[in-house]
């Protein structure tokens, strides 16, 4: 028995053109109406990230320490072992989904076919989005709603209160729980603003923050209703959110205009 929860997902799942997708488990059964009452707490948040990551680390190819992709991540980020008072540790999965997410025990994961499309200064903004989305507490409540689906507990363990432990196919549901849910305009907002504060403090580009908005926007393009369409449909337009940040770096006296913006015809990460 495992117990396992999935993190907050920034880009959602979307076919690229290499690897393969990642694997979140088989599908499982419904949640019973006892297991609502179930006492959720900012441990329990922590320690669920955690069990979570390690399966996801053991079910996916995770790039190796001379990997041009690992190289990249700890060229960028190595200086930020700890962010806001957060332990942070980093892995890229080498998988075809465009997707990043940071969870509350400090785990973040990069997916590779995101690292092939954004720049440097896409990447941090994005991963200080993720960061934004744990340090605001948005990863409790989601996670604890994809738990109660996954979980089916029956009425004595609800009644304990206690987080009841799963099985590999409750991983699996709780895993594409999390892949439905979606953000409120709120979060994601007060996310956009902790990441374009993050590029500030640190002396990044804030205009990286507006190109990975102008990119997501291009992707979510088209007539085909995919994984990763479906995900923000829910979510402020990426086009709008992109605009809120050239605003804020107008006014911050910041703004540099990188021209047209569009998705790479080859893999940025060499």
């Amino acid at each position: 028995m495992r117990k396992i929860t999935l993190c907050l997902l920034f880009l959602g799942a979307m076919n690229a053109v290499s690897a393969q997708k990642i694997n979140l488990g088989k599908a499982a059964g419904i949640v019973s109406k006892g297991a609502k009452a179930l006492t959720f707490t900012n441990e329990d948040a922590v320690k669920l990230s955690k069990e979570s990551v390690d399966w996801m680390d053991k079910n996916n190819p995770v790039a190796g320490p001379k990997d041009p992709y690992t190289v990249r991540l700890n060229r960028l980020f190595g200086k930020h072992k700890s962010q806001d008072g957060l332990a942070l540790n980093y892995k890229v999965y080498k998988v075809k989904d465009i997707n990043a997410f940071a969870c509350a025990d400090g785990s973040v994961r990069v997916f590779s076919s995101l690292m092939d499309i954004m720049t440097d200064d896409e990447i941090l903004a994005v991963i200080g989005h993720e960061i934004g989305h744990v340090k605001n507490q948005d990863t409790k409540d989601a996670i604890k709603s994809a738990y109660l689906k996954a979980a089916a507990l029956d009425a004595a363990s609800s009644a304990s209160g206690t987080v009841a432990a799963l099985n590999d196919s409750q991983i699996g549901q709780m895993a594409n729980a999390f892949l439905d849910a979606s953000h409120s305009k709120k979060q994601e907002s007060e996310a956009d603003t902790y990441s374009y504060d993050f590029m500030k403090a640190n002396k990044y580009n804030v205009v990286g923050a507006y190109t990975a908005f102008k990119k997501l926007a291009l992707l979510s393009e088209g007539s085909t209703q995919t994984g990763f369409q479906k995900m923000f449909n829910s979510h402020p337009d990426s086009e709008k959110r992109a605009q809120a940040i050239k605003k804020r770096a107008e006014k911050d006296g910041l703004w540099k205009d990188p021209g047209t913006v569009s998705i790479p015809k080859t893999k940025l990460t060499k």
